[in-house]
């Protein structure tokens, strides 16, 4: 199969994230209303939607959503040309899967901004125009942390802390690809290093073909 088992994984990613929110926005209220425990009041189900980035953050409007889904095309290429340019290099499997995994979730991601708001009608109010205004459909919801923390700590202490992060599969597959190419990043690249020594040192050692012809 070649480099296409790499796609084929990014492609699983981004049917599993598309039905996963397609089954929230189906059959689950937003907000609170509609939120359903599954690991106590830690980890939840709950419907929300991301009009921006992570975390919520937005570029400027009205045109800053259209800006943030032109990014999200080019670094869909891009990543989708690195994956095959690493596939050449004989660069490790390992960070090949990693990659896979990080075009699958921008790609779930890209989907959502560019046709949500035509398929969902999610377009936030005021928008331009529902193409490329569509809001990414969050539902895994982390309940952390939120209260004060302690005095006594440095320079933060006594700070307000909400941390409850609430993600898609998108982003999961995005984080897990990033943090396992952090995690084994000295293996993955110092393989790379190795394949391309390899084939320095090949490219040397073959004849040229003046050589060739004085022989």
């Amino acid at each position: 199969m070649k480099y296409w088992k790499y796609y084929l994984l990014a492609l699983l990613v981004i049917v599993i994230d598309q039905v996963s929110k397609w089954a929230v926005h189906t059959y689950m209220l937003p907000g609170m209303p509609g939120e359903i425990p599954v690991f106590g009041n830690w980890f939840k189900l709950h419907y929300t939607l991301n009009p921006g980035m992570a975390f919520g953050v937005e570029l400027p409007p009205p045109y800053g959503k259209i800006l943030l889904t032109g990014f999200r095309l080019l670094a869909m290429f891009g990543i989708s040309y690195y994956i095959f340019k690493l596939w050449q290099r004989k660069a490790s499997n390992g960070l090949i899967w990693c990659v896979a995994l990080i075009l699958g979730g921008a790609i779930g991601n890209l989907i959502d901004s560019i046709f949500y708001g035509i398929i969902y009608n999610n377009a936030p109010f005021g928008a331009p125009t529902p193409w490329f205004h569509g809001q990414v459909i969050d539902m895994l919801y982390a309940d952390i942390y939120e209260g004060f923390l302690p005095a006594n700590w440095p320079l933060i202490g006594g700070t307000h802390l909400s941390l409850w992060p609430i993600f898609n599969i998108a982003d999961s597959a995005i984080f897990v690809g990033v943090v396992l190419i952090l995690l084994n990043q000295n293996r993955f690249f110092n393989h790379e290093h190795a394949n391309d020594a390899h084939l320095t040192e090949h490219n040397n050692e073959a004849p040229s073909i003046e050589s060739v012809q004085q022989a």
